[in-house]
C-alpha cells in the first residue's frame, strides 16, 4: 500500500520557499513542491500568476471569513 508513496520522486515533495506580495505586504509560503506545481497549473487556467492567485484567494477569504488564520493550510 505505501509503494504507491514511498515510489514517488522525493523532489516533489521538497519544500520551496516564495516570497510574495498580498495586500501590499510582502510574505513568505513554504509549501511542496509538488503543491508549487498544482497552484502554477490552476494560476494558469485562471489566466494569472501563482501570486495573483493566491492573492485573490486570501481576498476571498477575508470577505467570508474575516481573517486568514493559516495562509498555507488553506492553500491544501
Amino acid at each position: 500500500m505505501c509503494e504507491l508513496y514511498a515510489s514517488q520522486p522525493q523532489l516533489l515533495y521538497d519544500t520551496t520557499k516564495r516570497s510574495i506580495r498580498i495586500q501590499g505586504v510582502v510574505t513568505s509560503l513554504a509549501l511542496e513542491n509538488q503543491m508549487w506545481h498544482l497552484l502554477e497549473q490552476i494560476a494558469q487556467q485562471e489566466q494569472s500568476s501563482v501570486a495573483e492567485f493566491i492573492s485573490v484567494l486570501y481576498q476571498e477569504i477575508i470577505e467570508r471569513h474575516g481573517e486568514v488564520k493559516n495562509l498555507n493550510s488553506c492553500l491544501f
